[in-house]
């Protein structure tokens, strides 16, 4: 995949997917995202929103490890947790990055034992999310990342005080919107969240 600077390891699972040529929608926001800075990243279905999530996670957590997770991903279902679980199985095959995926059907006890034990990247609804946060089930003092994906489906569903209540609890950390529309409900949870954000608005290929 030809990214400027992309870690080893990852390149080494792409080139075993077969993946050797990157989308246009991750040339463009790639450098950015690396960069750290806040974005909003506007494309169609299928486009490659997940994909270049995963990628831009390994590529920023793959060389450290801590206790605590240090990327938060919110997903719109559980559908979409297993989905994202799946990304990261294939294209962090060379790395130890340890992630974890939460959704309202599963055990919370059970979710927050096995977190206690150490992740690096946890995925889940923000339903589940919210009310592990609330009874103190995750860390998000060294989170690195903050992420939102399906973001217009998920504000249709009224989430926005959950992930507010969430970002509002972190002092420094990338915060990362991604969406098929910028929709009024975006713009307004954007201002609210982020810090001078970068707006990608990707057309279809």
């Amino acid at each position: 995949m030809k990214l400027k600077k992309i870690n080893e390891k990852l390149q080494e699972a792409l080139i075993d997917l077969g993946l050797t040529e990157a989308n246009v929608l991750q040339q463009e926001t790639f450098s950015t995202l690396k960069s750290g800075a806040d974005c909003i990243v506007i494309s169609p279905k299928g486009s490659g929103k997940s994909t270049t999530i995963v990628l831009n996670v390994i590529q920023q957590l793959v060389c450290e490890g801590e206790e605590s997770p240090r990327a938060l991903i919110i997903v719109e279902d559980k559908a979409k947790v297993l989905a994202m679980e799946e990304l990261f199985e294939q294209l962090g095959s060379k790395t130890d990055l340890r992630v974890y995926g939460i959704h309202d059907k599963g055990d919370m006890e059970y979710d927050k034992n096995y977190i206690s034990t150490g992740i690096d990247v946890l995925i889940g609804t923000p339903n589940r999310l919210g009310d592990m946060f609330t009874t103190a089930g995750y860390n998000v003092n060294r989170l690195k990342m903050f992420i939102l994906d399906d973001a217009d489906a998920i504000l249709k569903l009224r989430h926005e005080t959950k992930i507010m209540r969430i970002s509002n609890s972190i002092t420094r950390t990338q915060r990362l919107i991604f969406s098929e529309q910028l929709t009024e409900r975006i713009e307004i949870l954007a201002e609210k969240m982020l810090l001078e954000p970068f707006l990608f608005e990707i057309e279809e290929e």
